[in-house]
């Protein structure tokens, strides 16, 4: 009998030992929508959902060594990374996958500080972000690290210029308006999405709305769509629980 065909996301990301944020919600929200996650460690994190005391990184050789491995046996097409050393070590990754699979789709979700507060990037180079971006399917900053990753310019603006070289989702969930309102950069468009938004300060969000994005994806939705549904995933995963950690179900 001829073996059932799957789809198989891969997460490349930091270890959070809560659960809360990186490769293990990354993986939540993908079987929490009926496709199966790999994942691939970074660096493995001191943390709980509330405090963060430090990080180890996984040195690039040994991320090579995981990506091998997996994908001498999955079929990959969708990939999301999060957590990275440096973009140095981002650019070679991602040379590594299109060498692989040269119609691979990567989203990156560009962790520059912990929402503990811990500081990850404290200056990135625009003409690498630049390299980065052209071999990206999408990128998905919030309002605070697309100033990180462009800072002499706005917020809209910055994301605007990013657009002319990947898709760009800029979250603004953190934003001071009563209302969630994150804008898609796609081919020349801007998309809004809005929602009201809830009090909370939710561990992992952003890890969690990228991989509920490239899930939808995966599943064959386009980009707004695919969005746009994220956007009612990452609400519902906001209300499950009072606490700083969340549900994962549909």
């Amino acid at each position: 009998m001829e073996e059932e065909i799957k789809t198989h996301l891969l997460s490349i990301a930091g270890f959070d030992p809560s659960g809360g944020a990186g490769i293990l919600a990354d993986i939540k929200t993908f079987e929490a929508n009926k496709v199966f996650g790999l994942g691939v460690c970074t660096a493995i994190t001191f943390q709980n959902d509330s405090e963060f005391e430090g990080v180890n990184w996984i040195g690039e050789e040994d991320i090579k060594k995981q990506l091998d491995i997996l994908l001498r046996k999955f079929h990959v097409e969708w990939v999301k990374i999060g957590l990275i050393e440096d973009m140095s070590v981002l650019n070679n990754l991602l040379d590594y996958l299109k060498d692989y699979n040269p119609t691979i789709n990567i989203i990156w979700d560009p962790i520059i500080k912990a929402s503990a507060g811990f500081v990850f990037h404290q200056g990135i180079d625009s003409t690498i972000l630049k390299e980065i971006c052209k071999k990206l399917y999408m990128i998905t900053p919030n309002l605070e690290e697309i100033k990180k990753l462009l800072p002499n310019v706005s917020p809209e603006k910055g994301a605007n210029e990013l657009s002319s070289y990947c898709n760009v989702l800029l979250k603004g969930g953190h934003g001071e308006s009563d209302k969630a309102r994150d804008l898609l950069f796609e081919n020349g468009l801007i998309t809004m999405f809005e929602s009201d938004k809830v009090a909370s300060q939710k561990h992992g969000t952003g890890c969690v709305l990228s991989s509920a994005i490239l899930t939808n994806l995966a599943k064959g939705y386009d980009l707004k769509s695919a969005c746009r549904e994220g956007k009612e995933y990452i609400t519902d995963f906001i209300k499950s629980d009072s606490g700083l950690l969340g549900f994962h179900y549909v």
